[in-house]
């Protein structure tokens, strides 16, 4: 049956709480044959990652999805048989009050962010009854193993994957601008928080006895990459060269572009939630800087993943990841030969990859289980 959702939106981070809201919306509509608004309180963040969006619109619809300029004076709206709220942003009052006014209780879900941790797979389903009114919501985790709410997965992600061949590769970044590969090159995109140590990760890369490509959005990390070779900053045309690296500064791209980059790279560095999952459908060795939060809570939360995703690997690929992605969030100072024991395990890492993603595909998908609880409620 068709259903009408409601998906809230307040952007955190720019890209990450978007992002994944964004895909859930196209899946849930592409794929499940359901009804979508999309309340989004940043349509500027919005508009970086889906060039379609105008950001001053008040109502617009891109491939098949209503998206709404979520305001403080909130309009009067018929709420949905399925509202999402995504990573705990608070309802608009009126809202809630028109929940109340439904013939029958909409499913309400409060989307978390994705973690690790053990302790999730207790709380994911979990009720929640509203203080004052007869309306509950649940939470909803995504997760990495059974008993989670699963990874976002559109159903012929992998099969473009498998086909996204040498020349399609070729192809990708002729279109993009982006130079061909030299001989012997290692390429990487480079995605990450204000936090990471981008400057000192630039010379190391620069000591590389190989040629090495790094691929950098505009953003943060570009500005300060810029502003260290006295480049103007958000300049995408021009090639910065030092001893082996070239940096290319590249306009930021529409999510199925960017899962396009993801594929060509040798290695990924990402950030945040939704770019973090692409890596990993991605199958190359990936980084994640991964979001701070107060007091350093943050670290349990990525050693939690680090200790799932590598069990099993060898002693010495395990702790040359765990090394990499430490320093690449300041748990410590990165160094060459952090970077050195990290790339050469390159190959066992593709291996790994291929072998961690056949055990995510266990799992139902995200968009799947969530569309399978609601019919289960309604």
């Amino acid at each position: 049956m068709r259903r009408r959702w409601d998906i809230f939106c307040t952007v955190i981070d720019n890209f990450g709480d978007i992002g994944v809201c964004w895909r859930l919306a196209k899946q849930l509509v592409h794929e499940h044959g359901h009804s979508v608004r999309l309340w989004v309180d940043n349509l500027g963040s919005f508009a970086n990652i889906a060039p379609d969006v105008n950001s001053r619109a008040q109502y617009q619809i891109i491939q098949c999805v209503e998206i709404c300029y979520w305001q403080r004076s909130f309009v009067d709206t018929e709420p949905g048989d399925v509202i999402i709220e995504a990573f705990a942003c608070e309802l608009p009052e009126k809202y809630v009050m028109a929940m109340l006014q439904k013939e029958t209780n909409p499913v309400w879900i409060n989307l978390e962010y994705l973690s690790a941790e053990p302790w999730v797979t207790e709380y994911h389903g979990l009720p929640s009854p509203h203080p004052r009114f007869s309306l509950t919501k649940t939470f909803f985790f995504p997760g990495f193993v059974p008993g989670t709410g699963g990874l976002l997965r559109e159903k012929d992600l992998l099969a473009s994957h498998d086909a996204f061949n040498h020349a399609a590769e070729q192809e990708f970044f002729r279109r993009k601008d982006l130079p061909r590969r030299k001989s012997g090159e290692i390429r990487i995109s480079l995605f990450c928080y204000q936090t990471a140590p981008i400057e000192n990760f630039i010379q190391v890369l620069s000591e590389s006895t190989v040629p090495v490509l790094l691929i950098v959005p505009q953003g943060i990390a570009a500005d300060r990459i810029s502003a260290l070779f006295n480049h103007a900053p958000c300049q995408t045309k021009a090639l910065i060269s030092y001893k082996r690296l070239t940096i290319q500064i590249i306009p930021f791209m529409e999510q199925t572009e960017y899962d396009l980059l993801l594929w060509s790279c040798d290695f990924n560095f990402v950030r945040g939630e939704d770019s973090f999952i692409r890596a990993q459908w991605a199958i190359k060795p990936f980084i994640w800087n991964i979001y701070p939060q107060h007091e350093d809570a943050h670290q349990d939360k990525l050693d939690a993943f680090l200790t799932l995703y590598t069990a099993g690997l060898p002693v010495n690929v395990a702790s040359a990841v765990q090394t990499m992605w430490h320093g690449w969030n300041e748990k410590y100072e990165l160094n060459n030969l952090i970077w050195k024991n990290f790339a050469a395990c390159y190959e066992p890492l593709v291996q790994h990859n291929k072998n961690w993603v056949k055990q995510l595909l266990k799992q139902e998908d995200l968009t799947s289980n969530l569309v399978q609880f609601a019919e289960n409620q309604l």
